[in-house]
């Protein structure tokens, strides 16, 4: 079973995280902020992956620190729960419309950190969220989950539609590079030997 348990406290955030690699889609979402949720529970239905995640940070502040560490956290239950990566398909894309916005997610579970983040919010914030927290959440993931990630926004007019489109597009992308290639389910998928 690739499932992971991660425990991470700082003088700011207090983050557990459980996730299932290969759930359903449920999820326990618990981080202060409620955009942050929603974009976690989309995050873990459209990636089919169960996942619970309950964080105390200091949102007193702002939702900086919860939404990075928080990031660095489901990375690194990704890299846990991946073992060896023997035997998954480890690229995966998704081009997804919602509404007005079309986004592009890509991913290399390559060992390799690496984020490029081709977005322009329209608007500074969504709620009391502000909207360059999301690069910040997936450069604490990639971080920590060793993988390249690109992200390109074609379209998009409404700054909900496009974090919304990310999470979802990026969920469904991590889905697929993480799925087990049957044909090669022995095998790391590098001529390298490793990942």
């Amino acid at each position: 079973m690739r499932v992971s348990e991660i425990k991470r406290k700082t003088a700011e955030t207090d983050i557990a995280v459980r996730l299932d690699l290969d759930g359903g889609g449920k999820s326990d979402i618990d981080t202060g902020s409620g955009f942050l949720d929603h974009m976690l529970t989309l995050f873990a239905s459209h990636g089919r992956f169960d996942l619970d995640i309950k964080c105390k940070g200091d949102t007193n502040v702002d939702y900086h620190h919860t939404t990075e560490d928080i990031g660095i956290s489901l990375g690194q239950a990704f890299a846990l729960a991946l073992g060896d990566k023997k035997g998954i398909t480890r690229y995966g894309f998704m081009i997804l419309p919602m509404d007005e916005t079309l986004v592009l997610s890509a991913v290399d579970i390559s060992g390799r950190t690496y984020l490029n983040f081709n977005v322009k919010f329209p608007t500074e914030k969504v709620g009391d969220f502000d909207t360059e927290l999301v690069k910040e959440f997936f450069y604490g993931f990639v971080r920590s989950a060793f993988v390249t990630l690109h992200v390109k926004e074609f379209e998009g007019e409404n700054s909900h539609h496009l974090a919304e489109g990310i999470f979802k597009a990026t969920a469904r992308a991590l889905k697929q590079a993480v799925s087990i290639d049957k044909a090669f389910a022995n095998e790391i998928p590098s001529t390298k030997g490793s990942l």
